[in-house]
């Protein structure tokens, strides 16, 4: 028992000390004495941001970004850029996760309500894309009446398209995908900015003659309620920048770098020159499963010892931690975890740490369950024989009855396992740099909508089918020593 205590207790430290050990390997530079100025935003919006090849690095470019480097370098700040959902933008920057938030974001009446916006600084104008065999279908909005529209979720675009009648609303978080729907013929039109919408055109894709009555959009950038100071600052140098007309010229570089992607690449282009992403993305997926299945193991170990221990209250706080967690999806898990413990109590976790602890109590629950079934599958005679010996009841479970049961269910937790590496890409959505953040990614650099998936669908393919084959070999390696 004094063995199981001090291993209980090492399990804790470990619980306790994860956010610090984990926050310095996700950290861009936990040495820097400088201030940092930490902006939030959503790097597949060309020519506000986006991500490019420079010097054989990845990295996140656009006027946007222009603009808060200028602000950082206003204030002497070090510039540390989050990628995430356009649609987590608002929570991260609610919740004090970001300083600000640049990405081409309206300052409509509804978001002023949690968040206070800057001057604008810059005005675009949104347009219609549809497919050019559809050129002579949509000259105005009217046409656009009982069709299915493609939008960006929770932008001004949503709200443009939930004026047109009868229309079907498809609202999803990533422009490319948006235009994946399009090309699937999956809707009808797309309603996004003029300037987005110019690097995703070609002789298949084409602006429409109909345009929204809500042409023109202004742009600003969102700052935490109540920011008096900071939003002095960006103000000013906006000011100063419009004085100098440099975010005119910040606009045409970014136009002009985000003209030269290219999306003629076939699949083997891309895998091998895009490789360093991919493994980068291999990297976070691997350490996030790892340490997603050890903590995932160790705690559904102890739910099942406390489901199993006789006392009712622990019995019963055993059993609410397992069906409440398998009876929610993990992305809420997540967002709870990632954000709400941020607004209510103001535990500001890395993505990394987030992802570890999502994983890790969303598969102890499940793996509780193939415990305790495992357990009880063992003959009870066992643990009476056992007891007869002279065995405590905490020994003969240790020395007895666990070993008997993790054979049994060995299968049950290789499947978990697997499962832990696919689901991993869930913590993508917060700006984990899995493999599905590098598939992303690299769609975002070569407009290519479905190639980089395929290449991420072959890695993920890959990693099961070795954990599948090794675990295969461990149960052989078993059932050989039980034949002896």
């Amino acid at each position: 028992m004094k063995k199981t205590f001090r291993l209980l207790m090492l399990f804790m430290c470990m619980i306790i000390l994860l956010p610090a050990g984990l926050q310095t390997a996700y950290a861009q530079d936990a040495n820097s004495d400088k201030q940092q100025l930490i902006l939030g935003t959503s790097a597949d919006f060309p020519p506000y941001e986006f991500h490019t090849t420079i010097d054989g690095q990845d990295q996140i470019v656009g006027f946007d970004i222009e603009i808060a480097k200028a602000i950082a370098e206003k204030m002497g700040a070090e510039l540390v850029i989050q990628d995430m959902g356009f649609d987590s933008l608002l929570p991260a920057l609610q919740s004090g996760r970001v300083d600000i938030v640049i990405s081409g974001m309206t300052p409509t009446e509804e978001r002023r309500q949690s968040i206070d916006f800057s001057d604008p600084y810059y005005k675009a104008r949104q347009v219609v894309v549809i497919r050019a065999e559809d050129t002579d279908k949509y000259k105005t909005m009217a046409d656009l009446e009982n069709t299915k529209l493609g939008v960006q979720k929770g932008s001004i675009q949503e709200e443009i398209a939930q004026g047109v009648p009868n229309a079907s609303i498809t609202s999803l978080d990533k422009i490319g995908d948006i235009v994946m729907q399009l090309e699937t013929e999956r809707v009808d039109a797309l309603i996004v900015e003029d300037t987005v919408a110019a690097g995703y055109l070609n002789d298949d894709i084409v602006l429409a003659d109909a345009v929204p009555d809500e042409s023109e959009s202004d742009a600003a950038i969102g700052v935490q309620k109540g920011n008096t100071e900071l939003l002095a600052v960006i103000n000013e140098t906006l000011a100063e920048l419009k004085a100098d007309d440099r975010i005119t010229e910040m606009v045409e570089e970014a136009s002009l770098l985000a003209a030269g992607k290219t999306g003629d690449k076939n699949i083997f282009e891309v895998a091998w020159e895009y490789r360093s992403y991919y493994a980068k993305g291999i990297g976070y997926t691997l350490l996030l499963s790892a340490l997603g299945v050890i903590f995932g193991f160790l705690i559904g170990l102890i739910i099942t010892l406390v489901r199993m221990s006789g006392i009712k209250i622990l019995a019963w706080l055993g059993t609410a931690y397992v069906e409440v967690l398998r009876g929610t999806p993990m992305l809420v898990q997540l967002m709870i975890i990632h954000y709400g413990l941020a607004l209510v109590f103001g535990i500001n976790l890395s993505p990394l740490q987030s992802g570890v602890i999502t994983l890790s109590i969303n598969s102890s629950a499940y793996l509780a369950e193939i415990f305790r079934a495992g357990i009880q599958g063992v003959d009870k005679g066992q643990m009476e024989a056992a007891r007869s010996l002279g065995m405590t009841r905490g020994a003969a479970l240790r020395h007895i009855i666990l070993p008997q049961a993790m054979k049994t269910v060995l299968p049950a937790i290789g499947n978990e396992f697997i499962t832990i590496i696919k689901e991993s890409s869930i913590i993508s959505v917060i700006g984990m740099m899995d493999i599905m953040y590098q598939a992303n990614t690299v769609r975002s650099i070569t407009y290519q909508g479905l190639s980089p998936y395929i290449i991420a669908a072959v890695i993920y393919f890959i990693l099961t089918f070795m954990l599948s084959k090794l675990l295969g070999a461990f149960e052989r390696k078993l059932r050989t020593s039980d034949n002896r």
